[in-house]
Formats: C-alpha cells, structure tokens, sequence
C-alpha cells in the first residue's frame, strides 16, 4: 500500500492546528500556543521532506501547502494584532500582500495556465522573518523573552520583505501573463 497520501494528510493536520493556536493565543495560554505552533512548523517540514523524499507530489499537495501556511500566518497575525501584541498596520500589510498574491494566483490560473508554485528566495525570507517574528512575539507575550528591540527588528524586516516580495510577486508573474508564459 502506497503512502503517497501523506503528506496531504499532514497538510490538512497543520490546518486543523490553526484554531487551535489561535483559540489558546487568545486564552492567554502562550505555552501551549507556542507548542502547537512548533507541531505545525515540524509537520510542515516532515510533508514537504516526505514529498521531496519519496516523490509524493500531488497538485491537491501542491495547494494544501501554502495554504496551510498562509491560513496559519494570516490567521496569527489577525489574532495577535487583537490581542495587541504587534500593530495592526504590520498586520493589515502582510494580509494585504497575500490577498493580493492569492488573487493574482487564482487570476493566473483562470486565465493564462495553471499556476506552478515557485517561490522567490525573497518570498522564503519573508516566509522565515515571518514565522521567526510570530514565533517571538508569542514568547514574549507569554515568558517575557525577547526583548522588545528584537521584536522591532524583525518587524522591520518583516515589513521590508512584505513589500519587496509583493512588488517582485506582482512584476514577475504581470511579465509572465504579458508573454503568455
């Protein structure tokens, strides 16, 4: 029997942590938080190297994926600018750039031919300062640790690559759908 279903099984296990993380954030209970956040980054590493590994690709994988990624991302962002523990603003930025890259996505692929996921090495910086930066936040609003000049950094750099990726998301794939690539 194959196992070749996995790593969308996984995929699917990662999105139903979202609730979850997001219900302990908001009950105070960081640690727990904390630990489900590491489950899910773990299970999204184990998926991926499982695919890569025993060439499970799927397109249905393909899909579950990032939107498991960006569901999670999205959805600490939005809970934790309620909370008040990163500005809304930053929040608002980052949910704005992925709305618009989903968008783009799903017009692509209506309209010129199935998207193919490709991430630029700037969108994986940002996808790294992302996590590393909800990572920090949710220690620091449960175990005081970083201190908050670490969190402004990674903020910046959050901010830095959001726009950056965005603006690199929008020219390459406008220049791919120009030249019916």
């Amino acid at each position: 029997m194959s196992l070749s279903w996995l790593p969308n099984a996984i995929s699917i296990l990662r999105i139903a942590l979202i609730a979850p993380i997001l219900t302990l954030i908001l009950q105070g209970s960081f640690g727990w938080a904390l630990a489900l956040f590491w489950l899910a980054g773990f299970s999204d590493g184990l998926d991926g190297y499982l695919a890569k590994r025993f060439s499970w690709h799927t397109r249905l994988g393909a899909l579950l994926d990032p939107v498991a990624d960006k569901l999670l991302v999205a959805g600490l962002f939005i809970t934790l600018a309620y909370t008040q523990d990163i500005p809304v603003w930053l929040a608002a930025v980052v949910i704005v750039r992925d709305v618009v890259i989903v968008a783009g996505a799903t017009v692509y692929n209506f309209f010129v031919r199935p998207v193919e996921g490709e991430p630029s090495r700037v969108s994986k910086l940002n996808t790294a300062l992302q996590l590393l930066f909800l990572l920090s936040v949710i220690s620091r609003a449960g175990f005081g640790w970083p201190e908050p000049i670490a969190l402004t950094v990674l903020g910046a750099s959050v901010l830095v690559t959001v726009v950056i990726s965005g603006v690199d998301y929008v020219w390459c794939w406008s220049r791919r759908a120009r030249h019916g690539e």
